[in-house]
C-alpha cells in the first residue's frame, strides 16, 4: 500500500462554548488565505463553558500573524502525520498494528474516508514519537 505522508504542525486555540465561535475563528484563517487541510473542535469537558479547535497546516508568515491574532497556538504537546493513500479495507487496523508493534503510544487518529481515497490524521505525544511513527509508517508503505 502506497502512502503519503506529511508531518504537519498542528495549531490550537480555545473556544467559547457558543453559537458562531467556531465560525469567528475559522473566518479569521479564510480572510488569510489558509486552506484548512484538517479541523477538528469539541469542548473542553475540564473547562466548562469552553472548546478547543485543531487545525492544519498554518503557513508562511501572513498566515501566522493572523493564527495568532485569531487566538490560535502552534501545539508543542501534539505532532502530527498525516496519510494520504487509497481507501482500502483494514486501513486503520493496518496502521493502528504498524505503530503497535514498534510501541509507539497514540495521542488520537482521525480518519476519513472520500471516494476512494483515505485521509487520517496521527497525533504523537512528543516529535520523537512522531519521528519514529514516520519511520515506522515509511516501511509500511510500498
Amino acid at each position: 500500500m502506497k502512502l503519503k505522508l506529511t508531518q504537519t504542525d498542528v495549531w490550537a486555540a480555545s473556544l467559547k462554548d457558543r453559537p458562531g465561535a467556531l465560525a469567528k475563528k475559522l473566518q479569521a484563517l479564510h480572510e488569510a488565505g489558509v486552506n484548512l487541510d484538517f479541523v477538528i473542535a469539541r469542548k473542553a469537558p475540564e473547562k466548562k463553558g469552553e472548546g478547543v479547535v485543531f487545525v492544519t497546516p498554518i503557513k508562511g508568515v501572513r498566515q501566522v500573524k493572523a493564527a495568532q491574532a485569531a487566538g490560535f497556538e502552534r501545539t508543542r504537546s501534539l505532532h502530527s502525520i498525516r496519510v494520504v493513500c487509497d481507501d482500502v479495507p483494514g486501513l486503520g487496523a493496518k496502521l493502528a498494528a504498524a505503530l503497535a508493534e514498534a510501541k509507539i503510544n497514540l495521542r488520537g487518529i482521525s480518519a476519513a474516508a472520500l471516494g476512494k481515497k483515505a485521509v487520517t490524521n496521527i497525533a504523537f505525544k512528543t516529535a520523537a514519537d512522531a519521528a519514529k511513527g514516520m519511520r515506522c509508517l515509511k516501511k509500511l508503505s510500498k
